[in-house]
């Protein structure tokens, strides 16, 4: 179990294992972010989402600075462009049907209970 340099791991592997923790965690985090109805939970995962991406972001830097962590090959800028155009179409159907929807219950509906976000296009902590 442990190495023959007397440590639990390798640090590379702890670096790792961190780093996919990380990410797990920001999946969760996201999760209950999107599952909240109270505006201050939903802050504070947001918070705490935004703040595991960074901490992410800056782990991976520095394993990459240090030859721990390859990442894969980039994609190409066409391919990204089109699949961010086809996330605002569905993002511009969705909203569109939730408006058509709140027309229909016009005496039913209610005030969201969050701002809307902008988008977090070119944030180097998202990989």
């Amino acid at each position: 179990m442990y190495n023959q340099s007397g440590n639990f791991m390798q640090e590379q592997d702890l670096l790792k294992t961190i780093l996919a923790d990380l990410r797990r965690t920001s999946r969760e985090y996201t999760t209950a972010t999107t599952e909240s109805s109270c505006p201050m939970v939903r802050s504070m995962f947001n918070d705490l989402t935004n703040d595991t991406l960074r901490l992410q972001g800056e782990l991976f830097n520095l394993m990459q600075q240090n030859n721990m962590y390859s990442a894969s090959a980039k994609a190409p800028r066409q391919d990204v462009d089109k699949q961010i155009q086809s996330a605002h179409q569905a993002q511009q159907k969705c909203q569109q049907f939730v408006q058509e929807k709140n027309a229909q219950n016009n005496s039913y509906s209610q005030i969201p209970n969050v701002s809307p976000r902008q988008p977090n296009y070119g944030n180097p902590y998202y990989m």
